[in-house]
């Protein structure tokens, strides 16, 4: 039986990647969106190209019922879950904290930290062995923004990616004992589209120059660091996190 992993934002990015290479493993992949449904689609439509099988899942990560649904959803299709990519986030335009309403913080921590804290908890839930769970991993998508604070750009972005750092330090210790092992990738400056969220959609290829590999990273190089950390090759890896920055 293949593997069941839940993705959050795999329309596109870091998740699609990551989504299309467990398809080429051979994984069964929940693909979750909030908006973009085409985007939702053509990610299933590769993973079942690279080998894979795909769901395609609707819910807002920062919303509990739609949390649990999507969990449901799988479990109830496949029989089981035995991973979860945290990798849903947002980022706003860049300025300074002083010039940040009060609406853009909330929204920034109740999706990238509360919203993320929702799905590793149905997963420790549904995966832990002394809940009924078989054990599996998670891995949450961080940013080298948590260790170099994003000045000037976005300290909320930054510091919500620095509460993703500590759960999985917290997380692999308490589940652990439980068979699930939790990891973090810290991407650094890959050309994906979340720069133009932030209003900067040449930031990648602007400042990649300036890492010690001297270019942006792509979103397939993340994806492989995510999948290592799934897959059986990193075993005894628990309660680390992974740099994928290019030296930056």
């Amino acid at each position: 039986m293949s593997k069941v992993v839940l993705i959050t934002g795999a329309s596109r990015g870091i998740g699609r990647a990551t989504a299309r290479l467990l398809g080429a493993r051979g994984w069964t992949v929940g693909v979750n969106y909030r908006h973009n449904e085409p985007a939702a689609d053509e990610t299933a439509a590769e993973v079942g190209r690279a080998g894979g099988h795909a769901r395609v899942l609707r819910g807002d990560v920062a919303n509990e019922a739609d949390v649990i649904a999507m969990f449901d959803s799988l479990e109830n299709a496949y029989g089981r879950i035995d991973a979860l990519v945290n990798n849903a986030g947002i980022v706003a335009p860049s300025m300074s904290l002083a010039d940040m309403s009060a609406e853009r913080l909330a929204h920034m921590f109740e999706v990238n930290v509360y919203g993320a804290f929702l799905c590793a908890r149905e997963a420790a839930r549904r995966m832990s062995k002394d809940r009924g769970g078989d054990g599996g991993a998670i891995v949450n998508v961080s940013s080298a923004a948590a260790r170099l604070g994003s000045p000037g750009e976005y300290v909320d972005y930054a510091s919500s990616k620095g509460a993703i750092d500590t759960m999985t330090i917290g997380l692999a210790k308490e589940l652990g004992p439980q068979g699930v092992r939790v990891n973090a990738v810290r991407p650094g400056l890959i050309d994906t589209e979340i720069h133009a969220s932030g209003g900067r959609p040449e930031r990648a290829a602007v400042l990649g120059v300036q890492t010690p590999l001297g270019r942006p990273g792509s979103a397939d190089e993340v994806a492989e660091a995510i999948v290592w950390l799934l897959s059986d090759a990193a075993s005894y890896v628990t309660g680390s996190i992974l740099d994928v920055s290019g030296g930056r």
